[in-house]
């Protein structure tokens, strides 16, 4: 073999490596978003990707949520774009099983880091993102702090191209818009989980998607930038749509009667309870001894019910 020969083979050799390298990381790739997020088919077109009801891990890169996906005749239009810009790759992998439409409009349903930290990633690729006024500000107030307790819980490589991006629409109380000739409607109903958490709400089939205003299979978290009696209220709003299927911000989609159980109904029980504890003279340092068996079923119950009925503590110090 003359030397000509010897090198076009080694090049050939070279190639084939690489491109089969490259193949088996998409692979991988693929694998992990799979194994990370599940797809759940809800009609002709629309799907939920749920992710796991943990806290945010290098593994999951910040995706402990679920997100929207909804397939039109122009595009896809997702619902929340992702813990982080390799968490929003990670959301882009898992669309591919479902269809080899770009991603076009990107909602984002609140302030929370995984509902818009990936918006550079899809952003990059020509989506336009739509968000309420009051999650835009959120997104901008706590970003700093968002970026810092994602560098510790996913690592600096998880965290890797992370940049704020915000939303290129805003509106204040309602957007409608007809996408690929499906109806889609975002409200905003007030200030829930975080200031700007809106719903999606597709008419035709009667399926809501509701950021974090309901959580499903864990306790929710009502933390310093929540208000849980507007928290309610923006439940009741929501839920007078009579949704066939509610995609909770956490959680396997169900019917609207486990989202009012596992959200709603801890809502209402804990301002009861945490204002009968207040009238009996009870101060925050004992608030501990509250009981909340009730609700012990759902995940993180041990780790999120103290900080919740403080909150609620806090909050109601102040009406």
């Amino acid at each position: 073999m003359n030397r000509f020969n010897s090198d076009l083979r080694i090049k050939g050799l070279l190639v084939s490596l690489f491109v089969g390298i490259t193949l088996a990381g998409s692979l991988v790739a693929g694998a992990n978003a799979g194994d990370i997020l599940k797809t759940e088919k809800l009609a002709d077109n629309v799907y939920a990707l749920v992710g796991p009801l943990t806290n945010r891990t290098p593994e999951n890169l910040g995706n402990n949520a679920s997100f929207g996906v909804i397939v039109t005749d122009d595009g896809v239009v997702l619902i929340d774009s992702g813990g982080t810009y390799k968490g929003a790759e990670m959301i882009h992998s898992a669309l591919r099983g479902i269809t080899d439409k770009p991603v076009k409009v990107v909602i984002n349903s609140g302030g929370q880091d995984h509902r818009w930290l990936g918006n550079g990633y899809f952003k990059a690729r020509g989506a336009r993102i739509i968000a309420n006024d009051k999650a835009v500000a959120d997104q901008k107030a706590r970003a700093r702090d968002q970026l810092s307790g994602l560098a510790i819980l996913v690592g600096a490589a998880g965290l890797e191209g992370t940049e704020p991006v915000y939303a290129d629409e805003e509106f204040t109380e309602s957007r409608k818009l007809v996408f690929g000739n499906t109806p889609i409607e975002i409200y905003h109903a007030g200030h829930a989980h975080t200031p700007g958490d809106s719903f999606i709400w597709l008419p035709q089939q009667r399926i809501l998607f509701s950021g974090d205003i309901v959580y499903l299979d864990r306790m929710l978290g009502i933390g310093p930038q929540s208000a849980h009696l507007s928290w309610i209220n923006a439940f009741e709003t929501m839920a007078a749509y009579q949704p066939r299927t509610v995609v909770g911000g956490h959680g396997t989609p169900a019917a609207l009667s486990k989202a009012r159980s596992d959200t709603y109904d801890y809502l209402v029980f804990i301002r009861k309870a945490v204002s009968e504890f207040m009238e009996q003279g009870n101060g925050i340092e004992d608030i501990g001894t509250l009981d909340q068996s009730r609700f012990g079923y759902l995940e993180n119950y041990d780790t999120l019910k103290g900080r919740n009925a403080q909150r609620v503590f806090e909050e109601l110090e102040w009406e």
